[in-house]
């Protein structure tokens, strides 16, 4: 079994006023750097000498790094409580029929030292 990994980034800002009480920092509108890391696990096609061609691994994630950048989240249907653990799920439903053998996504807030993993897999991903 072998996994491998796509990253993309993108810019957003969001607000989150409907989980916070009022006057808390993350009612207002602010700004992250997210880093998103896809993982597929599988086993090599012999023919091929990999798992999938990074070419089409791409061509799924591009349009959705497209739509995520330079961003007000909460404007983008699905996200209106754009939430780490919504922009992760969100992203996975986006990719589920489209990437086989997809195994984890992660969303990271780097200079926040924040992250979240969506998986569906019973048992640990790592």
């Amino acid at each position: 079994m072998i996994e491998l990994f796509k990253e993309f980034t993108f810019e957003s800002a969001h607000q989150l006023a409907a989980n916070v009480v009022p006057g808390h920092p993350y009612a207002n509108i602010h700004g992250h750097s997210f880093r998103v890391e896809v993982f597929l696990r599988g086993e090599v096609n012999p023919d091929t000498g990999w798992v999938m061609d990074f070419a089409d691994v791409e061509r799924i994630l591009d349009p959705i790094q497209k739509e995520l950048d330079h961003t007000y989240l909460n404007t983008i249907e699905g996200l209106e409580q754009p939430t780490l653990e919504n922009i992760t799920r969100w992203i996975w439903e986006r990719v589920i029929d489209d990437l086989p053998g997809i195994h984890r996504v992660v969303v990271r807030r780097g200079t926040c030292g924040q992250g979240c993993v969506y998986f569906e897999d019973k048992e640990i991903p790592f």
